[in-house]
């Protein structure tokens, strides 16, 4: 028997509650809060032939790219294709697309959910899973367009609109159209003030337009709303960018210390990126971390030869390199090197093209051979959206490309790079900052100068509106 959600898709059970429950575990998951997988798989217990019960568990699982999650994501792929003839179309779809996740096919499952939605744009699961999976494979134009797509069936009767207009708003902002992009956000935050992936969203378009007292506004006025969720981590990681920029460190600690690293082992990928990446920007600016990074390495170790997520493994490598882990750096590259020699899958190109250049140029960053590092990074600097993840994190590699330019003495090159900088985020103190030192190298004492009294001038604008506010 088939029952409809409340969006009208077709669910194959008899028993309304199972729906009720099914949805409850979307809502929670849609929210990034609480345990989805936990609540779906109480509901398996007693209904071990509910569908959608499996898929939705296995959807899940697939955004984790993590090997410790691989063999739950397998069973629960498995016992959803058991009841492959009970399923309907839209659930084969779903089925379809998991399993060719599982078999490391990412594009082609992004496309099995896209047939699932030309059929049902309503399948806001379908849409979630697609949206994230664009993100995680660095589709910036997907990451708007899927969502473009289906917003034909959308408005604001339909529960869970502001989760789409969130998507959208995500989209939008990586393609850099940054008014519809926060209005579209704002739109989703005041329809669901709890909703943190589009107060995320909007957080993402304060970051590229350089909008950081905004920024910090935006996050703190409403943390009461995503502190306590699952997805805080990597809020608190969109805050601390935003004292970086204003080289307000001692906060940027603060952040680190109490919200970005956790005692023990988290298990969390997402939050050891979170840490990697910012700990990594503070050593571009030659800023002292102390210990952090030796806690962090601990907790990476496991992962150095895993190979699942080129965008893992660079962040892995940082660490490593950063604290001096010599054995670690080499079973990453050894393992990367290996892993696209020998396998097909989507994360082999991925690897190929961008991470395994940049875990190159970061070891020989960290070994000082800076002009090495360059000759690597410059070349990929235009394919890095391979890597997946968005351009404030993937920002990470030019920041990287840009510094090691002007250790080794390649000013001009430098002076360029900067210069693109400036134009596109002209209000950074930091971008400023690098252009300061790119003249100076190029022996452009006036510039240099003018360079250093504009992000001065900018980090006393910035230090003004706080005193007024």
């Amino acid at each position: 028997m088939t029952l409809r959600d409340s969006r009208g898709e077709p669910v194959s059970t008899s028993d309304p509650s199972l729906i009720t429950a099914l949805e409850a575990a979307h809502e929670e998951l849609l929210h990034y809060r609480g345990d989805p997988v936990g609540m779906i798989e109480t509901v398996l217990e007693d209904h071990p032939d509910f569908v959608m019960g499996h898929v939705f568990k296995a959807a899940v699982l697939t955004q984790a790219m993590e090997t410790r999650i691989y063999d739950c994501m397998l069973d629960a792929v498995r016992s959803a294709e058991a009841l492959w003839s009970a399923a309907n179309e839209r659930e084969r779809g779903h089925i379809r697309a998991i399993r060719q996740w599982v078999d490391g096919d990412f594009y082609s499952a992004v496309e099995a959910w896209d047939a699932v939605l030309v059929e049902h744009p309503r399948d806001l699961l379908a849409l979630q899973l697609a949206h994230l999976s664009d993100v995680l494979l660095g589709d910036t134009v997907n990451q708007r367009d899927r969502v473009a797509r289906v917003l034909h069936a959308w408005d604001e009767s339909v529960p869970g609109y502001n989760f789409v207009l969130g998507f959208h708003s995500f989209g939008l902002e990586e393609c850099g159209d940054y008014g519809r992009a926060e209005e579209a956000g704002r739109r989703a935050v005041a329809m669901d003030p709890a909703d943190s992936y589009s107060i995320h969203a909007v957080a993402h378009v304060l970051e590229m337009m350089g909008r950081q007292e905004g920024g910090i506004w935006w996050l703190t006025s409403r943390g009461e709303d995503w502190h306590h969720g699952n997805f805080a981590n990597h809020l608190w990681w969109h805050l601390s960018l935003y004292h970086v920029d204003l080289c307000q460190y001692d906060r940027v600690f603060e952040i680190f210390d109490k919200h970005l690293q956790s005692d023990g082992l988290s298990h969390d990928k997402y939050e050891e990126l979170d840490a990697a990446a910012l700990l990594w920007r503070l050593k571009m600016l030659d800023i002292d971390v102390n210990g952090r990074w030796t806690r962090l390495a601990d907790k990476w170790a496991p992962a150095a030869e895993d190979t699942l997520y080129a965008f893992n493994d660079v962040h892995a490598m940082m660490t490593f390199a950063a604290d001096a882990r010599g054995d670690l750096m080499a079973k990453v590259l050894d393992a990367n090197e290996r892993y696209v020699h020998s396998q097909g899958d989507s994360n082999v190109a991925m690897t190929r093209e961008v991470g395994l250049p940049f875990c190159r140029a970061i070891a020989a960053f960290a070994k000082g051979d800076y002009d090495e590092a360059v000759d690597l990074l410059h070349p990929i600097r235009y394919r890095t959206a391979k890597l997946g993840g968005s351009h404030a994190q993937r920002d990470v590699i030019h920041l990287t490309l840009i510094e090691a330019a002007l250790r080794c003495g390649r000013h001009k090159l430098a002076r360029a790079l900067i210069s693109e900088r400036t134009e596109l985020k002209p209000t950074s103190p930091q971008n400023w900052l690098l252009a300061a030192r790119a003249f100076a190298g190029c022996q452009d004492d006036h510039r240099a100068a003018a360079a250093n009294a504009k992000a001065q001038s900018l980090l006393l604008s910035g230090r003004a509106a706080r005193e007024v506010a």
